[in-house]
């Protein structure tokens, strides 16, 4: 029983987006492990930019300086 946890910084991941990401990860736990797709269980966690850090500094301070 595979459990995939996927976060993304929420930043406008569309509905389509995440089905793709679902039928992606499972389908990978299938083709490289053998998983059975309706016990393989995937949680997408959308993270507030300024809860994520790269280096020194938030996601949301990146962006900003691009």
């Amino acid at each position: 029983m595979p459990y995939i946890n996927i976060k993304v910084t929420k930043e406008g991941v569309t509905k389509e987006q995440k089905q793709a990401l679902i039928s992606g990860a499972t389908q990978l736990m299938v083709s490289v492990l053998n998983k059975v797709p309706s016990t393989t269980f995937v949680v997408i966690d959308e993270v507030e930019t300024d809860n994520w850090g790269i280096g020194y500094d938030q996601v949301s301070v990146l962006r900003e300086k691009k």
